[in-house]
């Protein structure tokens, strides 16, 4: 499904008082689509059970005055504390609404009960198909400033992991927007007193000691003297200087390689404890984008894994008689004491199938095979079997949450030996995929299975 994104839940917050598309008749009804900063465009639709997201996009696009050279830039999105779709232009949101259940049934494990209450909004946001290369070339203001609001909004719940470093110069530029020039105390001030707008909690101190430790934390310090610092543009109109910031904080985030990525849920096994202890399963985010697959802790808020489509093979398996989950299988190069295999992770989720469908879609969409989706991996591969990196900027200092974190996953290891395959550990058959980029476009090397492979 184009867009059949699901990811981490939504602020449940403001639910009780959003209304959904839950019921139409023939007359005209006022429909609310909701934005990512929580305010909402009021519609009147007529025929609202048949009408497309193609038509309503038209209609919140006329409605908030944006060019229509945006209208590859956003999508609408079915969202809910438990599930988020993006749908496709020939979807009728008031009918997939009514679907919504089967919905949750069919690609969350969550109870009946919560299922029961769940009810969706009609959300206005970024479409996950829309690259970031054509980004930096947008200049209307409006059209800048929805994207800016989503992006802060990633950052500050987690959702787009973040170094202190960048979260305080993306703070800045928050405080330049949203505040005015920084011109003496009273700006100062303002964004003290406000510093959870502008840094992800664990940066602001909070549960510490409530105000004060806010104000005196180092984070907050930083973040002032950031905002002090911010250069100005010369010649500039204060309405020019505000757009040039906010793509300052856009460009930013695009050095971020899950930026604008669709975000599902899952687990993956721990590594094992010892010689008898199992490892149990951690809770991720799996970020699929134009550009790769991100696999992120959601509890330490760091990468995983992260690789680009060159680099990877995967396959999307239902649960056997018995079986508990979905599974989706990545396989990628990798390195066990010293010596180059291949790994598997598995990710079990009733998602994986939203995954390996948009995995595919984007591959068949020519998702960008360069530099850029593989920067992020290849520090971690094995010497000579990657390509060769540029440098990146500040994110590729050492232990920057986007660093791969391979020795933190319990993989399956294999090696090819001749014409056979050794089991490096744990001992397990192997389970070789034929989803693949193009052989032209791939740096990864798959084993080739024999007959002779023990299944088991």
């Amino acid at each position: 499904m184009e867009g059949s994104d699901s990811g981490s839940p939504a602020d449940p917050s403001e639910m009780s008082q959003r209304d959904s598309v839950s019921s139409a008749g023939a007359r005209a009804r006022c429909v609310l689509i909701y934005l990512v900063n929580d305010t909402a465009v009021q519609l009147t639709v007529d025929s609202l059970s048949s009408i497309t997201a193609l038509d309503l996009g038209r209609m919140v696009r006329e409605a908030l005055q944006l060019p229509e050279t945006s209208a590859d830039v956003f999508a609408l999105w079915l969202v809910s504390p438990l599930l988020e779709l993006q749908l496709k232009s020939r979807h009728q949101p008031y009918k997939v609404c009514r679907q919504w259940q089967d919905l949750l049934y069919r690609f969350t494990e969550c109870r009946e009960e919560e299922i029961t209450h769940d009810e969706p909004f009609v959300q206005f946001r970024r479409n996950v198909f829309f690259p970031k290369a054509k980004e930096l070339l947008i200049e209307e203001e409006g059209v800048l400033r929805l994207l800016y609001e989503e992006a802060k909004c990633n950052i500050l719940e987690g959702r787009y992991p973040c170094d202190p470093q960048d979260c305080e110069s993306l703070g800045a530029l928050s405080c330049r927007v949203e505040v005015g020039r920084c011109e003496g105390e009273e700006q100062c001030a303002t964004v003290s007193s406000m510093l959870g707008s502008f840094l992800p909690p664990h940066l602001c101190g909070r549960g510490a000691g409530g105000l004060l430790s806010v104000l005196g934390g180092r984070g907050g310090e930083r973040l002032l003297q950031a905002y002090r610092s911010l250069p100005e543009h010369s010649g500039c109109s204060e309405e020019d200087q505000i757009k040039r910031h906010l793509q300052s904080y856009l460009s930013l985030c695009h050095h971020l390689p899950y930026y604008g990525c669709a975000v599902f849920s899952g687990q993956i096994d721990k590594p094992a404890q010892g010689l008898l202890q199992r490892g149990g399963r951690k809770s991720v985010s799996v970020g699929v984008s134009l550009e790769g697959v991100y696999i992120i802790d959601t509890k330490e808020k760091h990468v995983l894994l992260g690789l680009g489509f060159s680099e990877l093979s995967w396959e999307h398996s239902y649960p056997e008689e018995g079986g508990d989950s979905h599974i989706l299988w990545l396989e990628f190069d990798g390195e066990e004491a010293g010596t180059p295999v291949n790994k598997l992770l598995k990710i079990y989720s009733k998602q994986a199938e939203l995954m390996s469908g948009l995995i595919e879609f984007c591959v068949e969409l020519g998702a960008p095979q360069g530099d850029e989706a593989g920067d992020v991996t290849a520090t971690q591969k094995p010497p000579g079997r990657g390509r060769g990196l540029e440098k990146r900027g500040k994110l590729r200092r050492q232990n920057s949450v986007v660093c791969n974190r391979i020795e933190n996953l319990s993989t399956i290891n294999y090696v090819e030996e001749g014409e056979e395959i050794k089991r490096v550990k744990p001992k397990r058959a192997a389970s070789f995929f034929s989803r693949q980029p193009p052989s032209g476009s791939a740096s990864y090397t798959s084993v080739q299975v024999t007959d002779s492979l023990e299944q088991g």
